[in-house]
């Protein structure tokens, strides 16, 4: 249908209105993990950071394996870490989840963890992995941006990847900032350290670029049209479906129609 665009840029329009009218019951997060396309046996991916930041405050709390292995007494080195490491995981994702039952009511803002290979139900897998019972946040508090962009500008918004390229658009620095490649490579060697800064330098990213979108200054390859979810098939889709222009057309002919158009684009803009 050619308005579907359109009503896709108007919801996620709305949700991000939604988000920032109580910014501080919205928080951002991301995680860091093993790399689950070098796992030939199948096992899930070892977690080894995860950070959350408050929309509102910027606030951020976050839960790593090497922050773990400390508080225990414990070299920070791959060799004293690694005979440990799922129970030192699991106290990571027990203080995580401790996290998410003080603040039950928080919306998440997340970038595409959407699955068990990478997301939620990820993390909750690997709890139950090792024997801990997560809590699992319902879908309607989680809202990824990745996907909230592609309905706010359109597809072809920015290029692939998606984030890094748009951390180069809009002149956002990115340091301590891995790639999905390099965080695979620096578990490997237990650069843990690193991938907890990558993890933080993400979820003020995220709050970053949802803010700017939210404020209209959000830098992207999309064209005025796009950004605003027209194209003129949906305005003449829009129009000829509108009660105004349907009506005027009825009763007052051509003139009553253009006067129609007149209101309907006011209600667009």
């Amino acid at each position: 249908m050619p308005a579907n665009q359109f009503r896709r840029h108007r919801k996620a329009r709305s949700k991000l209105r939604e988000l920032f009218s109580r910014p501080d019951n919205v928080s951002a997060i991301h995680y860091s993990c093993e790399s689950f396309y070098d796992l030939p046996d199948g096992r899930s991916p070892r977690i080894t950071s995860i950070a959350v930041r408050n929309l509102d405050t910027g606030q951020t709390d976050s839960f790593s394996i090497h922050q773990v292995a400390e508080l225990k007494g414990l070299p920070l080195t791959t060799q004293a870490i690694e005979p440990l490491y799922n129970d030192l995981e699991k106290d990571m994702l027990a203080a995580f989840y401790g996290h998410l039952q003080n603040h039950n009511s928080q919306t998440f803002l997340h970038w595409n963890m959407r699955d068990k290979n990478y997301g939620f139900q990820a993390i909750e897998h690997r709890y139950r992995v090792l024997a801990g019972t997560p809590i699992v946040v319902p879908d309607d508090r989680k809202v990824d941006l990745s996907r909230l962009f592609i309905d706010l500008y359109g597809v072809g918004y920015i290029g692939h990847p998606r984030l890094e390229n748009l951390l180069h658009k809009n002149h956002i620095t990115l340091l301590d900032f891995m790639t999905g490649k390099e965080e695979a490579e620096a578990f490997v060697v237990g650069r843990y350290v690193d991938l907890h800064r990558s993890t933080l330098r993400k979820v003020d990213v995220l709050c970053n670029l949802a803010s700017r979108a939210y404020d209209d200054k959000l830098a992207t390859l999309a064209t005025w049209r796009e950004k605003c979810g027209l194209s003129w098939d949906a305005i003449s889709y829009l129009a000829k479906t509108h009660p105004i222009y349907t009506t005027l057309t009825l009763v007052g002919g051509a003139a009553g129609a253009v006067a129609g158009l007149v209101k309907l684009f006011k209600l667009i803009f």
